[in-house]
């Protein structure tokens, strides 16, 4: 069956980076996004919702119908902001989200971009139990699949505009990271196609580690 999927945080490094791919690939029949400001970006695959709030999805509810996959890719990082405010973006948005999404689309594929050293257990109050409980929480929701991405080093691709600039200082880690903690290094391309890969075929664990990025990104 096509992929029709919808992305959420393509005015990031990585949500940019998987609409790049999935545009790009055979497999995938349309592409929608949601973004707070128009992306810039035309293709023939391609919708985009300009939507402010993602707290409140209602107005849009009608046409976020008739898609089998989600690669949610919106995120924000705990370093300078109030644990409230993290809380906020990372667990209620994507949640909010999520169940908007199951109640048009209970044939979905689910793909949440989590993080290296997330907590499952939901100890504590830092990212890391926040983010377990962003990802137990969607596996319980009765989507077809649900799988958290945890990449840790993301390597973008060339020629994207919403690369961070200071990856251009640290790409030269890559390679020497890949050969002595391959879990830890994965490129964008092996995200993008592990999220196609699972849609597909599904996998034999909902947590998917870097190694299992890798692994599943060699396919095609």
């Amino acid at each position: 069956m096509p992929i029709r999927v919808i992305i959420t945080g393509t005015t990031g490094m990585v949500g940019e980076g998987v609409m790049h791919q999935c545009l790009q690939h055979p497999d995938v029949e349309a592409v929608l996004i949601i973004n707070r400001k128009p992306s810039g970006y035309k293709h023939p695959k391609l919708t985009e919702i300009v939507h402010a709030d993602f707290f409140d999805l209602m107005p849009i509810e009608d046409q976020l119908a008739g898609y089998n996959a989600c690669y949610f890719c919106l995120g924000i990082s705990s370093i300078g902001v109030s644990k409230l405010d993290y809380y906020k973006t990372t667990y209620i948005l994507t949640l909010n989200v999520a169940q908007t999404l199951v109640q048009y689309n209970p044939d979905m594929t689910f793909c949440y971009v989590s993080g290296a050293g997330t907590d499952s257990k939901e100890k504590g109050t830092g990212w890391a139990a926040v983010k377990g409980k962003t990802e137990n929480d969607l596996m319980k929701l009765p989507f077809l699949q649900v799988y958290a991405f945890r990449p840790g080093f993301i390597k973008p691709i060339k020629g994207l505009t919403k690369t961070h600039g200071f990856y251009k200082y640290i790409n030269w880690l890559f390679p020497v990271g890949r050969a002595l903690y391959p879990k830890g290094f994965v490129t964008l391309p092996e995200l993008a196609q592990a999220m196609i890969t699972v849609t597909e075929q599904g996998y034999h664990t909902k947590v998917i580690e870097g190694k299992d990025i890798i692994t599943l990104g060699k396919q095609s």
